[in-house]
């Protein structure tokens, strides 16, 4: 099994890639060495094997199921992220990205295939055809490359990382990761480096990232109390399921350190997960800025620049509602007045209002039409009722058109092609780049949108 038919490499640009050791295909395919046993990012800085020796893999877990382990050198489990399945089924890829997310941790197969609307017996089908694996398969790879991640790159004990990796026990996990990885945790965990106080994981970027303007992105739409920003980082109270915690992000050594509390370690993962696409940490920005500057080279004001995006698509459909037609400090005031009434009614931990939340309050404190207002409540109730729904279908909404539908894919969801050519501050920065509409941008019409922005900031 190697490199499979949907790849977008061949295995030509594979071998040039990683004879020239190129950090833009880092996390994009992975290099097993037949002589070792050993898998690789293309820019593992160990001697180049010689080609009859190497085969060619599009995921860690297709690597490890061929039976070759991770290089404790460049450590593939750090790589970024990389979706090289364009093309290929929607649902396919939705699934990928829920058993990235920890989604068999909460459930089974059955139940994340009611979720996608299709049956157990298909879904196994699209992960044969694509992976040549099941998805349980998958999904027990990818806790072990996290389990991994975990041991060399975080403070967190072998105890914690099992169960923060999705196993109920310290055995089982033992038992999995020494006949997955032919090493033991101990092994990995004697490179790392020493304890600290403070749980913190360190998460690769893949490129480039512009963090001050994000943080100046963040600090101007900050809700009071539940989000801290500062000249170096970023700091949020969340909710996760029924895990309550806070995490604070910032730079170190061109990685993202994230210390973290959480009153439930088994949902670190999908707070890792969560962090990666708020952050956007995943994207090739090289590319992105190549494709960009080829159609004006006066577009790209801010290098490196990412999508901040927001907690979850709830919060992201909230901020777009009240956004709505006015300026963003009108907006973020309202949303701080709007989360800020809604704690002192209900008391207790300070938090983002719920859908309950809503439905049960008059909102009389908002200075806003009666009809945002009632909008505000139609989305609680749809999204109380519809919270898996696709973002298109809150257009059935009264109230909410292409804008706040295309706001909230852009921030919640962080697509990466939603270009807001309908929004007052694109229209006037399309001024000064005319050439630029919704189908030259693509793919990449949400970091277009961030660089009109940038322009009239």
């Amino acid at each position: 099994m190697s490199l499979s038919s949907y790849s977008t490499l061949t295995k030509k640009q594979c071998q040039q890639a990683r004879l020239a050791r190129d950090a833009r295909f880092d996390g994009v395919f992975y290099v097993a060495v037949k002589t070792t046993g050993i898998f690789c990012r293309p820019i593992c800085p160990a001697n180049l094997p010689k080609e009859e020796n190497v085969e060619y893999f599009d995921t860690q877990a297709q690597a490890m199921g061929a039976g070759y382990r991770p290089c404790l050198r460049c450590r593939p489990d750090s790589a970024p992220s990389s979706w090289a399945w364009r093309g290929v089924e929607t649902t396919f890829v939705r699934a990928l990205k829920m058993i990235d997310s920890g989604e068999l941790q909460r459930g089974s197969v059955s139940d994340l295939a009611e979720r996608l609307g299709i049956s157990d017996r298909y879904l196994r089908q699209l992960f044969s055809k694509y992976l040549s694996m099941s998805p349980k398969q998958y999904g027990i790879y990818l806790q072990l490359m996290f389990a991994k991640q975990l041991l060399s790159s975080s403070s967190m004990n072998v105890t914690d990382v099992a169960f923060a990796s999705g196993f109920n026990s310290l055995r089982r996990f033992n038992d999995a990761f020494v006949k997955q990885m032919k090493l033991t945790p101990s092994d990995v965990r004697s490179s790392s480096s020493e304890p600290q106080t403070q749980n913190f994981v360190d998460l690769m970027i893949h490129g480039s990232i512009n963090w001050n303007f994000m943080l100046n992105f963040y600090r101007r739409r900050a809700i009071t109390k539940l989000e801290q920003v500062d000249e170096r980082s970023y700091k949020r109270n969340f909710k996760l399921n029924d895990c309550n915690g806070y995490f604070k992000a910032y730079l170190n050594k061109q990685k993202l350190r994230v210390e973290f509390e959480m009153s439930d370690i088994s949902m670190l993962r999908s707070l890792v997960s969560k962090i990666r696409r708020m952050f956007d940490l995943d994207t090739d920005i090289f590319l992105v800025e190549q494709h960009l500057s080829t159609l004006s080279d006066q577009l790209i004001k801010v290098p490196g620049l990412r999508i901040p995006g927001v907690w979850n698509t709830w919060e992201a459909g909230i901020r777009a509602i009240l956004g709505q037609q006015v300026s963003v400090d009108n907006s973020i005031k309202q949303l701080n007045v709007l989360v800020e009434n809604i704690n002192r009614q209900s008391g207790g931990e300070y938090r983002f209002p719920t859908q309950e939340d809503i439905l049960s309050s008059n909102l009389d404190f908002l200075k806003m039409p009666a009809s945002r207002k009632e909008t505000l409540k139609a989305f609680a109730a749809y999204f109380k009722e519809q919270p898996n729904a696709d973002l298109s279908e809150w257009e059935n909404i009264k109230g909410i058109g292409p804008w706040t539908v295309s706001y909230a894919k852009l921030r919640g969801e962080s697509q990466p092609n939603c270009f807001l050519d309908a929004d007052l501050v694109v229209k006037k920065a399309l001024d000064q780049f005319p050439q630029l509409n919704a189908e030259v941008v693509s793919p990449w019409g949400s970091y277009a949108t961030f660089h009109c922005w940038s322009h009239q900031s």
